[in-house]
C-alpha cells in the first residue's frame, strides 16, 4: 500500500473513532435521565435534551449524508425543527419535536449512513472534505451540544445522575501569582490545523505589549475573598453594564452557590457541598470577572494576550498547538472531555503549562477574556455563514481554553468560544492580566 492510501486509511479510521466516541458521549447524556426529563426544558436557558439529540443528528444528515454524501434526505420535514437560528431555545419545548425513541432511532440511522459514507468519500479535492474537514466539523459540533447537555444536566433539579472521579490533586502547590510575558509579535490563529473552524483562520502576525498574567485561574478561595469584602455592593469595581446586571439578577455570588449557616455551597450535578477553595471559580459571568479584577487591581486579558501566553514558544520563536507543545492533550496535560464533573485544583497539571509558565490554560474553565467577538484579518466563512460570522461584534465576549467539560476534539491553542456577558450557565472562569508599571519594564 502507497503512503497516500496508508494515510487515508488511518484518516478514515480516527474519523470514525471519533464519531463512536462522541456518540457514546451523547448516550451516556441522554440515557442517564429518564424520558420525562429528556423532553422537559430544564431552564428557558436550554433547549431540551431531546432537542440537543435530534438536533446533532440533523445536522449529521444536512453536511455529511447530504452534501459529503449525495445521499437522499431522511428527514427533510425536520430540518426547520432542529435549525438553531429558526426557533430560540425558550421556544422549543412548544415544537413538534420527535420523542426520546424517535430521536434515537433517527441518530442510529444516520450514523450508519455516515459510516457507509465514510468508506468511499474520497478525503481530498473538495475542501469540504479535504482532510476530513465535514467529518471533524460534525464531530466538534456534536462534542460542542454534549458540553451545552452537560449544562443542562447541572441545571436540572433532582437527585444527581452523573457520576466521576476526582481530578488529581496538585502537584505543585508553591505557584508564583504571576508571570511575565514579554513583548513582541507572534502567530496568531492557524492555517494549517485540519480541523480548525473558520474563525480561527487565517494565521496572521500580532504584537503584544509586555503584560503580566495570573499564572493560574482566579480560584474559589480568591473569589471568596471579593465577596467578603463586599465586592458585590460596591459599583466602584462594576461597568455600568455590569452593576445594572448584577443590581437587576440580584447576584450575591457566582450561580449554584448559596451562603448556609455561616458558609458558602454549592450545587454540583445535583449534590451539595463546601466550595473548595483550591478550585479554579466557575459559572461567573464576564461582568462578575471583570469587576474581580479591577478590586484585585488587575484586568481581563485580550483575546491576544491570552493566546500568546498559551501558544508562544519563545525558545523556537513559533506558536504551538497547545501550552505544552503540538502532542494532542493526554490525561496528564489538562482536565478535559468531562473525565471530571468539576475543575481541578491549581497546580494540578504541571506538564501542560506554557513556555511562559502559565499553568492550567486549556481544561478546567472557559476563560472570559476582554476582547469582543471579531472577525480575523483575512477571515472567510466556511462552510456556512451561521457558524460564526453572524456573531461578529460587540454584544459577545471571547472565551478561551475550555473547561472539564469540553473534549480535546474542540478544543486547542487557537480555538475561540463566544457568549453573551451575562452567561453563567456555562463553565465559565478567569484569570487576570496586568500592564506593568514604568519600573517593571523589562
Amino acid at each position: 500500500m502507497h503512503s497516500q492510501e496508508q494515510a487515508t486509511t488511518g484518516l478514515r479510521a480516527r474519523v470514525a473513532a471519533e464519531l463512536e466516541r462522541t456518540r457514546a458521549r451523547s448516550t451516556a447524556l441522554t440515557d442517564a435521565v429518564d424520558d420525562e426529563d429528556l423532553v422537559r426544558q430544564h431552564s428557558r436557558l436550554m433547549s431540551p435534551l431531546v432537542w440537543d439529540l435530534a438536533h446533532v443528528g440533523s445536522q449529521e444528515e444536512i453536511w455529511l449524508v447530504r452534501d459529503v454524501g449525495g445521499a437522499e434526505a431522511l428527514r427533510p420535514d425536520i430540518d426547520d425543527l432542529y435549525d438553531a437560528f429558526q426557533h430560540p431555545r425558550s421556544d422549543r419545548p412548544s415544537l413538534p419535536l420527535l420523542g426520546p425513541a424517535e430521536a434515537r432511532g433517527y441518530v442510529r440511522e444516520v450514523r450508519t449512513k455516515v459510516l457507509d459514507l465514510l468508506d468511499s468519500t474520497p478525503l481530498e479535492g473538495r475542501r469540504l472534505v479535504s482532510d476530513a474537514f465535514a467529518f471533524g466539523m460534525i464531530v466538534q459540533h456534536e462534542q460542542q451540544h454534549d458540553e451545552t447537555m452537560l449544562a443542562t444536566h447541572q441545571l436540572r433539579d433532582g437527585p444527581p445522575v452523573l457520576h466521576d472521579e476526582a481530578p488529581p490533586a496538585p502537584a505543585v502547590r508553591a505557584l508564583p501569582d504571576e508571570v511575565r510575558v514579554p513583548a513582541g509579535p507572534f502567530t496568531m490563529g492557524t492555517s494549517t490545523e485540519p480541523w480548525a473552524l473558520d474563525n480561527e483562520r487565517p494565521a496572521h502576525e500580532v504584537h503584544v505589549p509586555e503584560f503580566f498574567l495570573d499564572t493560574a485561574p482566579v480560584t474559589n478561595g480568591r473569589y471568596l475573598a471579593f465577596l467578603d469584602a463586599g465586592g458585590y455592593d460596591d459599583p466602584r469595581w462594576w461597568s455600568a453594564a455590569g452593576w445594572e446586571y448584577r443590581q437587576r439578577a440580584g447576584l450575591v455570588g457566582p450561580r449554584f452557590w448559596e451562603h448556609v449557616d455561616g458558609r458558602w455551597m454549592r450545587r454540583r450535578f445535583g449534590r451539595w457541598e463546601p466550595v473548595p477553595p483550591g478550585e479554579p471559580v466557575v459559572h461567573v459571568s464576564f461582568h462578575e470577572a471583570e469587576a474581580y479584577a479591577a478590586w484585585a487591581g488587575k484586568r481581563l486579558p485580550t483575546e491576544q494576550e491570552w493566546e500568546k501566553a498559551a501558544r508562544f514558544d519563545p525558545r523556537s520563536g513559533r506558536s504551538l498547538r497547545y501550552p505544552w507543545g503540538d502532542a494532542d492533550p493526554g490525561p496528564e496535560h489538562a482536565n478535559l472531555g468531562q473525565r471530571h464533573l468539576r475543575p481541578a485544583e491549581v497546580g494540578a497539571y504541571p506538564a501542560g503549562a506554557a513556555p511562559c509558565g502559565a499553568h492550567q490554560l486549556i481544561g478546567d474553565v472557559w476563560e472570559w477574556t476582554a476582547s469582543d467577538f471579531l472577525p480575523y484579518p483575512g477571515f472567510a466563512a466556511f462552510p456556512y455563514r451561521e457558524y460564526s460570522e453572524v456573531f461578529f461584534g460587540s454584544d459577545h465576549k471571547v472565551l478561551r481554553g475550555g473547561s472539564f467539560g469540553t473534549d480535546a476534539a474542540a478544543c486547542r491553542g487557537t480555538f475561540r468560544n463566544w457568549d453573551y456577558p451575562i452567561r453563567r450557565q456555562i463553565f465559565a472562569g478567569f484569570r487576570c492580566a496586568r500592564t506593568p508599571g514604568a519600573d517593571e519594564i523589562g
